[in-house]
C-alpha cells in the first residue's frame, strides 16, 4: 500500500517526521507537498491528496495542517472522501472502524510527534468493521454526495 501525504507549512516538520517513521516501517508514500516551512495556501495540497485518493490512485491519505481544520474542510469537499481530524488514538481507531475514513488529518500545532506516530499506526492498522449499521451510514453519506456533489 502506498499512502498519499500532503501538508501546509505549519505542519511540514510533522509530515517529515511521519515520513521517516513510515519509511522505517517499510510503508511507501507519495508526498504531494508542501516542501518547506515557507507559507503556502493549504487548499492546494489538501485537494491534491483528496483527489488522488478519491480517484483510486492511493487507498488512503494523510494530511497535516496547523489545526487540522482547514485540511479537513478541503478534503471533505471532494466526493468519496471521508477525512477525519484525529488528535488522539481513540478517534483514529473509530474513524476507521465506524466511518471507514480514507484520509487522516493531523494537527501539527496541537499534537506532538510521539502521539502522531501512535495515531498513524492505529489508523493504518484498523480495518472498517463492515457492521451493517456502519455500512448503512457510509451508504447514506454516498447518497448525499450523489445528490449534492454533481
Amino acid at each position: 500500500m502506498v499512502i498519499a501525504l500532503g501538508s501546509d507549512h505549519a505542519s511540514f516538520e510533522l509530515k517529515e517526521e511521519i515520513k521517516k517513521n513510515l519509511a522505517e516501517q517499510k510503508i511507501e508514500f507519495k508526498d504531494f507537498g508542501t516542501n518547506s516551512c515557507n507559507s503556502v495556501d493549504y487548499p492546494e495540497f489538501g485537494f491534491k491528496v483528496a483527489n488522488a485518493v478519491a480517484n483510486g490512485e492511493y487507498p488512503k491519505g494523510i494530511l497535516f495542517c496547523g489545526s487540522g481544520i482547514g485540511m479537513s474542510i478541503v478534503a471533505n469537499k471532494v466526493p468519496k472522501i471521508r477525512a477525519a481530524l484525529c488528535n488522539d488514538v481513540y478517534t483514529a481507531k473509530l474513524s476507521r472502524e465506524h466511518n471507514d475514513a480514507n484520509i487522516l488529518v493531523l494537527a501539527g500545532r496541537i499534537i506532538g510527534i510521539g502521539l502522531a506516530k501512535e495515531i498513524v499506526k492505529v489508523w493504518l492498522n484498523t480495518k472498517f468493521s463492515e457492521e451493517k449499521r456502519h455500512a448503512d451510514r457510509i451508504s447514506q453519506i454516498s447518497d448525499i454526495e450523489r445528490k449534492y456533489c454533481k
